[in-house]
């Protein structure tokens, strides 16, 4: 394991019915395959020694036993490797012959897991040749010419790096408490499924799930290896299924009914894994009742130069197209209701709200008129204000005023030119000096005029700054920072882009799309130093603080999934290709956790705004975090890049 990645293989070997030292052979050369891509653990399917569809074969003890030879010629064959390997074959106990799972390493059998549920119906008869775990008292046998303890207690396993990993056996996972959930209650973070599922129609769809669900639940890397072509098709068809799933998501999937051996390979993000579980309390509270026999496998020797290959997506907070329609109706609709029951719960059927032509102003006006339109209230209570200054461009101002025209709400414009130069002169500051109190004095004067019109109209000030903009601390102390409720505290800005351009396309908005892709198009700014001699905004907030793409990216994988520095750096190379040099990602990075530090103090007294992901950074929820705490840790990490 490294930077909290395990490579994990699910394989599906060639097999023959009963033909051991043939299916021994298949089996050596995937493990092999294996060891040379760096595999940690590979799991293949279940009972492959001899074929799954030996039937009353598996009474014969002429199989039993050169299952057994076979997994002596496994162990002599691994002896030098590393690679952990589960392989399914059949054991007999006294007078119980057991569908079991083998784990070995170096040569070494670590212990043998036996099936709990067999199936027994329609066209399963597992029963009619073994045993279940639950049918056998613990007792000590040789196989392989080692002793080894056979019992249905859970048994765990530790690689040397500390991963834990469990198995269980096809209908296992079926049954209404999988074995799986002990292992992973126990601390198991990896589970592997010998598998032998033949397909019907619709069949594997629900699999799918189930394995899906079954990661999800036990919040684990899931991984399923189930037989395929070589298995006899005297009355049914086993298509070969290799699936591996983190949480729930699909890694890797095998091609079904492939005449040929396959191998699917993942990293296993064992870290986040970790993360997510230190973060739900509800798994916390299941574990009290685990309990598993650990048993520890040797730490691999022979790890070379570590290689992410892993597909990383660059943008985290964007819906797959797949997703698209969904996901952005639920965002808006998880907006939409949050403000309604604000409005609802003051008896307010007025809000204002800045608007300046940019992104974030833009989605909270859309969002209101949502809103407006839902509970039935007239949009003219939805008070548009642009407040021009003295960095105002001409495209975003007209950009402000098209809009609202096209929505139908009431409009105002308030000048602040005049009111900031007399704050200038009261407080003796040059207006040729473009630093931060000549910009932070822009922002405190627009903040005044809302709140104050708030109060002339009876009106809730809606606040339009986003997520990014809260870890980032680019918002003004008082100024922009501070609303009566932040409509879009939980969008961060990548999102915000996205969500617009979608409301853009639908039908409904033709009459305002053509300002509203101009908006989305238009430099990020917050036009609070003159623009050029041509008019063009001058003031670029990716010029000063860097891209949001990759802020968003850094936001994501510190709060989401805790990780460090160094590995959100890994990520993000792999992620961004060649669109960011080493050297540009570093220095934004380095940027992103100075600033996030530093700018707590304006997030430690947030005003109310609703959660929309899987992050948020509101004191009173998911981030709550002293606004003095020290960032050399990071800062430092950071300088090792």
């Amino acid at each position: 394991m490294k930077y909290g990645f395990v490579k994990v293989a699910a394989a599906i070997p060639a097999v023959k019915v009963a033909d051991v030292a043939f299916n021994v052979q298949e089996i050596e050369k995937i493990i092999a395959m294996a060891e040379g891509e760096g595999v940690e653990i590979l799991c293949l399917p279940e009972l492959c020694l001899t074929g799954y569809t030996c039937q009353d074969l598996f009474k014969e003890a002429l199989l039993i036993n050169k299952a057994e030879e076979g997994l002596i010629d496994l162990l002599n064959f691994t002896r030098k490797m590393d690679v952990i390997v589960v392989v399914g074959l059949p054991v007999q106990a006294g007078g119980l012959l057991l569908n079991c799972a083998a784990v070995i390493q170096g040569g070494m059998l670590l212990g043998i897991i036996p099936k709990t549920y067999l199936p027994n119906y329609n066209e399963f008869y597992e029963k009619r040749w073994f045993a279940s775990s639950q049918d056998l008292n613990p007792t000590e046998i040789y196989l392989a010419g080692s002793p080894v303890m056979l019992s249905a207690e859970p048994k765990v396993f530790r690689t040397g790096d500390g991963v834990k990993f469990g198995v269980e056996i096809c209908e296992d996972v079926w049954a209404p408490i999988p074995p799986s959930n002990n292992l992973t209650m126990a601390g198991a973070e990896i589970i592997l499924n010998c598998s032998a599922s033949n397909e019907l129609a619709g069949k594997h769809r629900y699999l799918r799930s189930l394995v899906a669900q079954q990661s999800a639940r036990t919040i684990s890397a899931y991984v399923y290896a189930s037989s395929g072509f070589g298995e006899s098709t005297q009355d049914l068809v086993y298509g070969g299924n290799a699936m591996i799933f983190e949480n729930g998501r699909l890694l890797a999937e095998g091609e079904r009914f492939s005449l040929q051996p396959q191998m699917q390979t993942a990293q296993v993000d064992v870290e986040q894994l970790r993360t997510d579980r230190f973060s739900n309390s509800t798994f916390i509270n299941a574990q009290r009742h685990a309990h598993a026999v650990v048993i520890n496998a040797k730490a691999a020797e022979g790890i070379g130069d570590f290689k992410l290959e892993r597909t990383i997506d660059p943008h985290p907070f964007i819906p797959k197209d797949t997703e698209m329609t969904d996901t952005c109706e639920e965002i808006l609709n998880i907006q939409s209701a949050a403000l309604a029951k604000r409005l609802v719960h003051t008896n307010c059927q007025h809000v204002v709200l800045g608007i300046s032509g940019g992104l974030d102003s833009t989605l909270a006006l859309l969002v209101c008129v949502r809103t407006f339109d839902m509970l039935g209230y007239d949009r003219k209570g939805i008070v548009g204000i642009t407040m021009p200054g003295f960095g105002t461009t001409d495209r975003t101002h007209d950009n402000a005023t098209s809009l609202m025209q096209a929505l139908g709400i009431s409009q105002m414009e308030v000048s602040i030119a005049k009111a900031v130069r007399q704050h200038f002169e009261d407080i003796g500051h040059d207006p040729q000096k473009h630093d931060v109190t000549y910009e932070n004095s822009q922002a405190r004067e627009r903040t005044q005029i809302l709140m104050d019109l708030s109060n002339k109209l009876n009106a809730l000030v809606i606040g339009t700054g986003d997520l990014s903009e809260l870890a980032l601390g680019w918002a003004t102390y008082n100024g922009d920072h501070m609303s009566m409720y932040g409509l879009n505290a939980g969008v961060p800005k990548t999102l915000v882009q996205y969500l617009i351009r979608y409301i853009a396309l639908l039908p409904k908005s033709a009459a305002e799309r053509d300002t509203l892709i101009d908006i989305v198009n238009t430099p990020i700014s917050p036009e609070l130093t003159p623009a050029d001699e041509k008019g063009n905004i001058q003031q670029k907030t990716e010029d000063l603080v860097g891209p949001y793409e990759l802020h968003d990216f850094f936001l994501y994988y510190m709060l989401r999934c805790g990780f460090r520095p160094a590995k959100i750096f890994l990520l993000a190379r792999q992620a961004f290709g060649d669109a960011y040099d080493h050297d540009t990602l570093k220095k934004w990075l380095t940027v992103f956790c100075r600033r996030f530090f530093a700018q707590q103090f304006k997030r430690s007294c947030l005003p109310d705004g609703p959660k929309v992901g899987s992050i948020s950074l509101s004191p009173r929820g998911d981030w709550r975090m002293p606004s003095d705490a020290c960032s050399a840790l990071w800062l430092k990490e950071c300088e090792e890049l």
